[in-house]
């Protein structure tokens, strides 16, 4: 049985303009443009390294934990309050936890920002809580293969008969060359063009009304 990897944030849930927008008020506070390079290297970092890096780069605030104060303040209001599931989602996700195909989500967010958003966007009830995997909070990252072949020992899944969804184009680079299948789920230019998501997946969507879950199971 084929199983899923998901990620939150510009996959299943519409918050990457929440994300965009509290980098927006960084920027703003200390009089500052990001230049793409800027921003492509910011887009594949964890919400501590990024917080890090406004602070040692442009020094914002006094440290990297206060940046991460005011980050973490914002868009947990985002996540409890307004975030909502991207379309088809919940259709996807009904078929296949109906199925019975092992499933988690896999994100660079806090554990914190999972629950909320999840929770939220009534999409919680779909994974066992142990498969609601923040990869901030383990010390893993979306860089590094081991991680893919970690999630896929949790599912119980061989990585060739494991899908990755993903809106960022480097998760989709390192899922595929740890041999796991993988569609390009686009969100933001920022997180990968369609074409930079194209490299490295089977298939690219705008969002999951595109694909019939029978395809996959």
């Amino acid at each position: 049985m084929a199983g899923f990897i998901f990620d939150m944030d510009g996959c299943l849930l519409d918050s990457i303009g929440a994300w965009h927008t509290v980098d927006s008020r960084l920027c703003k506070s200390a009089g500052i443009t990001l230049s793409k390079e800027e921003r492509d290297e910011l887009s594949s970092l964890t919400l501590g390294e990024a917080a890090e890096w406004f602070h040692e780069r442009f020094g914002i605030l006094e440290s990297g934990s206060e940046v991460v104060q005011v980050m973490i303040g914002f868009l947990l209001d985002f996540y409890r309050t307004e975030v909502v599931a991207n379309p088809g989602v919940e259709a996807f996700l009904q078929a296949a936890h109906d199925s019975g195909a092992p499933m988690c989500v896999l994100s660079s967010s806090p554990q914190s920002f999972l629950q909320a958003g999840l929770s939220t966007a009534d999409l919680k009830r779909f994974f066992d809580d142990e498969l609601i995997i923040s990869a901030e909070d383990r010390g893993w990252a979306k860089r590094k293969n081991d991680t893919f072949q970690k999630v896929c020992a949790l599912l119980g899944t061989a990585p060739e008969d494991t899908w990755l969804f993903d809106d960022s184009w480097y998760a989709v680079a390192t899922a595929r060359e740890a041999g796991l299948r993988t569609v390009g789920v686009f969100s933001a230019n920022e997180c990968g063009t369609h074409e930079e998501l194209a490299q490295h997946s089977e298939m690219v969507i705008d969002d999951f009304t595109e694909l019939d879950p029978a395809d996959f199971l």
